[in-house]
């Protein structure tokens, strides 16, 4: 297993490309399922979630052809279902990853059954399910568990609008209910529905495809069903997380550095917490630049929740950048119960974090030390990454393979901002 060398203590500067967004693609993947029209997706990162999607769709029957997979950053990926999809989505290739559940939704709307095994991926918390269970019921479908898999049948008629009112907000069941409804008879309101740049991204696709859908990039949708889709051509939406991981990167090395192929309305309230700890956004067509303003970050308080508000996949980055930071930050997470395993891996390299609950006080230290540290999930691994690349010495980053989930090409994309980091074989 490969594990990655950083030699800290570089400020980072250059360019570096933001390529397209992980959890934008994941779904717009899955909406393949619901035409058998070439569906051609543009800017698809080059990561193992991209590769265990295009697995389980393949299992469904879908053929995927991959261009520009050689050379350069952003596949092009096209995507066809046939007449008639296989409904099981099976255990060795669903347990990978979680987001596997969204092929939940198109295949009930489109051939009526659906036996998709219960999913896993990072272990940041329990995330069950039955939101988008409750998702499909309000659609009329008939589910079941059994023996670890969900069986989704929907009435000989197909499914049919409903009322979907979610009681908390959920990224991925409004994705499956948005995709689903879109084939649904009749029209379908989702109430408190995700706002997440993704989901904008995704209805933008399903417009393009031919689903009528109003309300987008508010809290409330209303789609009303058509009888098919067609194909179309679709780019992915830059990612918001990997452009705030790279700025974080860069501001705790009190650097200053220009992000190509992303823009700022993506991140939300995530701006607001980046000035207010000394870094300035100034942006110009697709290019944002990133300037610290202060040797040290100042210290900063974050709460996470749903966008806009500030993200829970940057949490963990924005401790990294906080360990070094010239006071005391709080840091409460209110998304999953589970997400401060990378604290005591901070702390092996000097970091001082004390952990109440789902809040954490950082307590800013003039400096980090290297040292061997083990990820724990995607977002924990890149907050290693940050964190390292201010210490002295050398750290020994392991686990890696949770990296190689949401961040194309990291090492060569830091070591062109001038960072001393390898992979080499453990």
């Amino acid at each position: 297993m490969d594990k990655i060398l950083i030699r800290g203590g570089r400020q980072l500067s250059g360019t570096v490309a933001i390529s397209g967004a992980k959890n934008a693609a994941l779904p717009l993947m899955a909406a393949s399922l619901l035409t058998q029209d070439p569906l051609v997706l543009t800017n698809v990162p080059r990561l193992a979630d991209m590769n265990t999607m295009a697995d389980l769709l393949i299992g469904h029957g879908v053929k995927v052809g991959l261009e520009n997979e050689a050379t350069g950053f952003g596949r092009q990926v096209t995507l066809q279902a046939p007449g008639t999809c296989s409904p099981l989505a099976p255990y060795d290739v669903v347990r990978k990853m979680r987001a596997s559940i969204l092929v939940l939704g198109p295949l009930l709307a489109r051939g009526g059954e659906a036996v998709v095994s219960l999913p896993g991926g990072c272990a940041i918390g329990t995330r069950p399910i039955d939101l988008h269970l409750k998702a499909m019921e309000a659609l009329g479908a008939q589910i079941t568990l059994e023996s670890g898999y969900v069986h989704a049948k929907a009435p000989i008629c197909g499914l049919k609008g409903g009322l979907i009112r979610f009681p908390f907000v959920t990224v991925g069941a409004t994705e499956n209910a948005l995709m689903a409804a879109s084939l649904a008879k009749g029209t379908t309101r989702i109430e408190n529905a995700a706002m997440e740049p993704e989901i904008t991204d995704l209805a933008l696709c399903l417009t393009a495809m031919g689903a009528q859908i109003k309300g987008v990039g508010t809290a409330t949708l209303e789609v009303t069903g058509v009888d098919a889709l067609s194909g179309t051509q679709h780019s992915v939406l830059p990612d918001r997380i990997e452009t705030g991981s790279y700025i974080a990167a860069a501001a705790i090395t009190g650097g200053d550095i220009s992000l190509t192929n992303t823009r700022l309305d993506i991140l939300g309230s995530v701006i607001d917490r980046f000035e207010a700890a000394g870094v300035t956004l100034k942006e110009k067509g697709s290019t944002i630049k990133m300037t610290s303003t202060t040797p040290r970050p100042r210290p900063v308080q974050i709460k996470t929740a749903p966008f806009p508000a500030f993200a829970t996949d940057m949490q963990a980055q924005f401790m990294a950048m906080m360990t070094v930071a010239t006071g005391t930050s709080t840091i409460s997470e209110t998304i999953f119960e589970n997400r401060f395993m990378h604290v005591p891996e901070l702390a092996r390299m000097g970091a001082k974090i004390q952990v109440n609950g789902g809040v954490a006080l950082v307590e800013g230290q003039g400096h980090l030390i290297g040292a061997p540290v083990m990820a724990t999930d995607l977002r924990a691994s890149m907050s290693l990454v940050i964190a390292a690349l201010a210490a002295e010495g050398e750290s020994e980053i392991n686990r890696i393979y949770h990296l190689d989930r949401g961040y194309e090409r990291l090492e060569e994309k830091l070591q062109g901002l001038g960072a001393d980091i390898e992979r080499v074989a453990a």
